[in-house]
């Protein structure tokens, strides 16, 4: 590295997400230095993460190395590490392995992990869904529960093991119920003898008065016609009251389910913490127009680490991906910005709408005021997802494994590896 070189402006990413990524390819080959740190070593599609999770795509499939997305960054570097301490006074990120990485410009952008509402101990019975580790453990779950049932002779334990409940009615609880009805109504039947895994029950449940809250309340009407079509009990205003190893808890009435999985909050990384400031709930940093963090105006966060209220609304965005890439590409433009002495841009968010899957030929689309259901919004659904992956085989392997699936009904990768002993 050159004399010169030593002297270009530092910027430190924290998190290869989307919001992080968005930064620094923004950042790529610019007169700067450029660390991005993050505790894996790959880019995680995280939208079609239900799909490891129900054993319709690999991990590999929608995960793709970081160092090979920015392998032509000759001014970036990857740090395989997690961040435990930032300290704002001097300008030095402190990493769980001792690294201390000073820098001009920071961008927090770590992501969150779900969170229970004060009630931790719900975990280890029922997980939540961020990572591929995360993934797997749902999946060798979802399918042991039926490989138990097979061989149970207590009729009681056999029917708490068919029996599967989603707590949380967002997208991602709506795409994880179809796609386990799906499992057990057609890529499982006919393969069991003592069992049949089309008469399992699937749950989901929700503390609020309809799935998919966010979206179109005609969306939503549809979104629970088409659950139901594929023989998913939905409860509605129904919160969850206790989990352990053997019952989910509804107030009135308790469900005897050894398959639990929760999709109904997400917090925030520790990143205000860090900093030393007041998180808002969820622990999310409230940020100003230019993603900035108060009192500090060489520090952004953005994704899901943020909070952020657009003039005019009275609630932050929500925290997904088209949010993240928005915000990461705006502030690596207001960075190179700032370092060339120009003027700023201003932050626009563009709302390209919302969508998901329940199932084969079922998804629910609003597009700039169109709502699209059926077979026409889940094969637009497809394509975007698609279109969005990073990588050119990932999206060719996607593609192929939708289409083998969508002919056969069948999941490519029901395989079980490394069988819990006990969840408690």
């Amino acid at each position: 590295m050159t004399n010169s070189e030593l002297a270009f402006p530092r910027v430190v990413i924290v998190g290869a997400g989307f919001a992080g990524l968005a930064v620094a390819k923004k950042l790529a080959n610019q007169a700067l230095r450029v660390t991005l740190i993050d505790r894996h070593n790959y880019h995680l599609f995280q939208p079609l993460l239900y799909q490891v999770a129900t054993a319709e795509l690999t991990a590999s499939e929608i995960a793709v190395p970081i160092r090979h997305i920015l392998k032509k960054a000759q001014n970036i570097e990857v740090i395989l590490d997690a961040v435990n301490d930032v300290d704002t006074q001097n300008q030095l990120v402190t990493t769980e392995s001792g690294k201390q990485l000073p820098y001009d410009y920071l961008v927090l952008a770590a992501g969150a992990r779900h969170s229970y509402f004060g009630h931790d101990q719900w975990e280890r019975f029922a997980p939540g869904l961020k990572t591929i580790e995360d993934a797997h453990l749902i999946k060798n779950r979802i399918l042991s529960a039926f490989e138990r049932a097979e061989v149970e002779a207590d009729p009681e334990l056999r029917q708490a093991l068919l029996t599967f409940v989603i707590v949380g009615g967002g997208p991602t609880g709506v795409e994880l119920a179809g796609a386990v009805a799906e499992i057990a109504r057609k890529s499982m039947a006919h393969e069991f003898r003592h069992i049949s895994p089309e008469l399992a029950r699937i749950i989901l449940v929700d503390a609020g008065p309809r799935v998919l809250a966010a979206f179109d309340e005609k969306l939503s009407r549809k979104a629970l016609a088409d659950l139901k079509s594929l023989g998913v009990e939905v409860l509605t205003n129904t919160p969850v009251e206790g989990i352990d190893e053997l019952t989910v808890r509804l107030g009135d009435h308790n469900i005897a389910s050894e398959t639990v999985i929760w999709a109904a909050g997400v917090q925030a990384s520790p990143a205000a913490q860090w900093l030393g400031i007041k998180a808002e709930r969820g622990n999310h940093i409230p940020v100003d127009d230019n993603m900035n963090v108060a009192g500090f105006d060489n520090i952004f966060a953005i994704g899901d680490t943020a909070s952020f209220i657009p003039a005019g609304s009275d609630r932050p965005l929500p925290g997904v991906a088209a949010v993240a890439k928005q915000q990461g590409h705006f502030v690596g433009k207001f960075i190179r910005a700032k370092v060339l002495g120009n003027k700023p841009p201003l932050f626009r968010y563009r709302d390209y709408g919302s969508m998901a899957t329940i199932g084969r030929n079922k998804a629910v689309v609003w597009l700039n005021g169109w709502r699209i259901t059926g077979f026409p919004g889940w094969l637009l659904w497809s394509v975007v997802h698609i279109y969005y992956l990073i990588g050119f085989p990932n999206r060719f392997l996607v593609a192929f494994n939708w289409f083998w699936n969508y002919l056969t009904s069948q999941r490519s990768v029901r395989l079980i590896f490394g069988i819990e002993k006990t969840k408690s």
